[in-house]
């Protein structure tokens, strides 16, 4: 793997179909955490390395729950990711957030429960923090180059992920309605939680495809009227990839909105405690940190 940074980006099977995407390879990525979704796709935009890797696979063979999304945001990181931009189909639990427009998520309500949601675990314990689930710096550079691509975007918003991968009911539609909660989708979550334990800047562009099953001039969400939407937005979303590289890219690391420094108070476990094996399996996601004392 080269080491120098690199823009991650992950999403449905096609949205790497960028003009000036260059020198583009799919490669093999090892993970200490299992089998990633995909090859990831690396090359470069605009001077810029950049890599892909399609969350449910080439093809949309793997569903919501049995994503591997410890493999998938290790190999990211394995193959020097250091700020990730993630593009997910959601439903709006909102009027005003129609299909189309994408949301730039900063807040999530996690109802997963399915999931292996952390890199530690018993013999190597961490807890990060999630107040502010995004990174700002990144999510504000994106709106800005979503005004240049002429994409509506919306700042801020809070996406309830939930298990799947059926649809809601009428009632969970509307309990989320009754959190104050904007979105629903299947996929941000432990994606977002993993990214901030690898101390990698995440990123989210919800693309809304329908208004869930909450809204009675609107048909109930079904996978063929969110695929119909999909394709539109997928247009949408490789316009804004274009656009926002340059400006992603020129963002310094280490981030100004403490992703990369998530771990530097996270460890519990003392260092003459930890599982020497679970140490070496966290080698690439706690590396920097290993050595460093518990609480």
């Amino acid at each position: 793997m080269r080491s120098e940074p690199a823009i991650g980006i992950i999403g449905g099977t096609g949205l790497y179909e960028l003009p000036g995407f260059e020198s583009a390879q799919w490669v093999t990525v090892s993970s200490a955490f299992g089998t990633p979704s995909d090859q990831l796709l690396i090359g470069e935009l605009a001077g810029h390395r950049l890599v892909f890797l399609p969350r449910h696979g080439r093809g949309h063979r793997i569903p919501p729950t049995e994503i591997n999304y410890r493999a998938n945001i290790e190999a990211m990181k394995r193959a020097g990711v250091t700020r990730i931009v993630s593009f997910s189909a959601v439903g709006s639990l909102k009027e005003e957030l129609e299909p189309g427009t994408f949301v730039l998520v900063d807040q999530y309500i996690d109802r997963t429960f399915a999931r292996e949601k952390s890199f530690f675990g018993t013999g190597f314990v961490a807890h990060v923090s999630m107040a502010d689930p995004t990174c700002a710096t990144t999510s504000n550079t994106i709106a800005g180059a979503a005004v240049n691509a002429g994409v509506r975007a919306v700042k801020g918003g809070t996406y309830v992920v939930m298990e799947g991968p059926q649809f809601s009911s009428r009632a969970e539609s509307e309990l989320h309605r009754s959190w104050g909660a904007d979105l629903i989708g299947m996929t941000n979550m432990p994606e977002a939680k993993l990214a901030r334990e690898a101390e990698l800047c995440y990123s989210t562009v919800a693309m809304v495809t329908d208004y869930d099953c909450w809204h009675d001039e609107h048909d109930a969400v079904s996978t063929a009227s969110v695929l119909d939407v999909l394709r539109d937005n997928s247009e949408h979303a490789r316009n804004l990839i274009v656009e926002a590289i340059p400006s992603i890219a020129d963002l310094t690391d280490p981030c100004e909105s403490g992703c990369h420094r998530s771990l530097e108070h996270a460890i519990a476990t003392a260092p003459d405690h930890r599982d020497p094996e679970m140490a070496k399996r966290l080698s690439v996601i706690a590396g920097r940190v290993e050595g460093r004392s518990g609480w």
